[in-house]
């Protein structure tokens, strides 16, 4: 492996750095530089769980220059950590022997009220109610208007978001090779004034979501980009897009999407 330029993405506590000891130490002895500048680094190294991953990428800049990897720290199925602290000799030897690929996962672009404010996503871009209330958004498809939502909010997920928030909201999960992203309803009211699909719909990724807020005094429902929620005042518009950026992970070879799922879901 060519890339050798290591910067280790966890949450600082004593118990953790001192699991991770023999790790970058076994690192080191195979050629593996460890690096604490992030911009020097070629391969970044979340250690924790899928959040950890995603707050690793969103942290980083969603960078394009260099290799994601993710390693668990407890037992469970993680749909973006392929491997476990706990087999860290193993994880180095295959590492070493390009036992190893590179995995391209789709991102989305979210810009917030018209070109004033954009932000990457690798799972999911939610909308929701701030108060106790309801709210109305209109939908446009390529700015042709869709349909006119009332409900608690709506979830914008990529194929590899599908399986979280998504997931939870009865939406489908899609395979991450198709480049397209998923539109799912939260709590949707349908009656003769308000109409909506009433089901999710996957869009190609040549298509653009622009959803409309009706301000009808829920004028800041709450923005969720990934993991994190975005306190953005006045929201007016959301933009939703397929990105040309694609998030390039290290996975085992003989561990597909699909694999994942299957031990996530129904193991």
């Amino acid at each position: 492996m060519s890339r050798k330029n290591l910067f280790f993405f966890y949450s600082t506590n004593k118990e953790l750095e001192s699991q991770l000891q023999p790790l970058m130490q076994l690192a080191k002895e195979n050629g593996f530089q460890l690096v604490e500048d992030i911009h020097k680094a070629n391969i970044i190294v979340s250690v924790g769980g899928d959040g950890t991953f995603l707050q690793a990428v969103r942290q980083t800049g969603f960078r394009q220059d260099c290799l994601y990897m993710g390693i668990k720290t407890f037992e469970e199925a993680g749909l973006y950590c392929d491997f476990e602290l706990h087999h860290y000799d193993e994880m180095v030897r295959l590492l070493m022997n390009d036992e190893i690929e590179v995995r391209r996962f789709p991102i989305i672009d979210v810009t917030i009220n018209q070109n004033e404010t954009t932000f990457h996503c690798l799972n999911e871009v939610s909308i929701r109610s701030s108060i106790i209330k309801s709210f109305v958004l209109d939908l446009r498809i390529d700015d042709v208007y869709f349909e006119k939502f009332r409900g608690d909010g709506l979830i914008i997920s990529t194929p590899t978001g599908s399986t979280g928030y998504n997931k939870s909201a009865n939406g489908a999960i899609v395979d991450p090779l198709l480049p397209c992203f998923q539109v799912t309803e939260i709590a949707s009211l349908n009656n003769n004034r308000y109409r909506t699909l009433g089901s999710p719909f996957i869009l190609s990724g040549e298509r653009k979501l622009t959803i409309e807020v009706i301000q009808d005094g829920n004028d800041y429902p709450i923005i969720g980009l990934d993991n994190e929620a975005f306190p953005i005042q006045n929201i007016q518009s959301v933009e939703i897009q397929l990105s040309s950026k694609k998030i390039k992970t290290i996975k085992l070879k003989n561990n597909t999407f699909w694999d994942r799922v299957k031990r996530t879901f129904l193991e």
